[in-house]
């Protein structure tokens, strides 16, 4: 699959078939985040995969998305560990790309995935639920699947309306 036509073709999927998720492709899944670039390549990114239904349920209860963490077959929580980070700002930053990597490895494989962030209002009970010390920081709940349908749709406004100033450069 091209890079381009991933990117524009991703969606986020927020309802699920019941078919599980291989291990295989959770760990193709969980790979890719860790390519993801990082300040000092220091990698600090940490996951804790789930697919327990009474932990499930559990995590449901700390979100108002509590349907889609309960449909999800497999929910991955992304975390930082804040022993490894150096910078705050561009560590926040490696773990966006490294969720992005995630969701985009999901659509090559099939699956479907939204990055769930509502839920970290409730970060603390979070990672007592998953038994985490404070120590890691989590940055999302990915929710993933097979898609029970792929009708969803999105559109971007133009490209005009995000460039503040071109300087320099040649026309087309």
């Amino acid at each position: 699959m091209y890079i381009q036509q991933a990117i524009k073709e991703r969606r986020s999927i927020r309802e699920f078939s019941e078919k599980p998720v291989e291990r295989e492709q959770l760990h193709k899944i969980i790979s890719a985040g860790t390519w993801a670039p990082s300040g000092l390549n220091n990698q600090p990114w940490r996951f804790v995969t789930i697919q327990d239904k009474g932990i499930s349920a559990r995590l449901a209860a700390l979100t108002h998305y509590s349907h889609i963490v309960e449909a999800a077959p497999v929910l991955i929580a992304v975390y930082l560990d804040q022993e490894k980070m150096y910078d705050s700002v561009k560590d926040h930053q490696a773990a966006g790309a490294c969720i992005q990597n995630m969701l985009l490895a999901a659509h090559e494989l099939g699956l479907g995935a939204v990055w769930l962030g509502q839920i970290l209002k409730n970060k603390r009970q979070v990672n007592d639920v998953l038994q985490l010390s404070a120590q890691y920081d989590l940055m999302a709940v990915v929710a993933l699947g097979y898609p029970l349908h792929r009708n969803q749709q999105s559109r971007r406004l133009p490209l005009a309306d995000f460039i503040l100033h071109e300087f320099g450069g040649t026309a087309p």
